[in-house]
């Protein structure tokens, strides 16, 4: 079996992701995803914006995050990012962030991505972007 096609962001933290404990803010991992998501679709060639424009949107409809260690102010952090399910009308995002300073693993999740039309019903997913996410 081969491996999914995995794209790695990097991203300094900075003091605005903190809290006042300065390590970032539980909720800012969920933009690290969505970093990972627009950089999957820039490496793959797609771009998000050129889809709305065609009418279809890809809004999160479950999210999963697990914390494993915190990340820190001004740590730069590597998040990993591939496809791990395409079904008719949705799609599963998973990701991993880890610390770039010694690989220690920080969190990792998943989304869940319904395809929907401009008036916000379930469509099936184009058979263009189910290949360019998937080959």
């Amino acid at each position: 079996m081969s491996l999914p096609f995995t794209v790695k962001a990097r991203q300094r933290v900075i003091y605005g992701d903190t809290d006042q404990m300065g390590v970032v803010y539980y909720a800012n991992y969920l933009r690290y995803f969505e970093l990972g998501r627009l950089e999957y679709f820039a490496a793959r060639g797609g771009n998000y914006s050129a889809m709305e424009a065609a009418g279809l949107g890809l809004p999160v409809v479950q999210a999963n995050v697990e914390y494993h260690a915190s990340a820190k102010y001004e740590d730069v952090v590597l998040i990993s990012t591939h496809v791990s399910e395409v079904r008719r009308v949705s799609l599963t995002f998973d990701y991993e962030i880890h610390r770039e300073a010694g690989g220690q693993r920080l969190c990792s999740g998943f989304t869940v991505h319904a395809c929907v039309s401009k008036a916000g019903r379930p469509t099936r997913l184009p058979a263009e972007l189910v290949a360019l996410l998937t080959s």
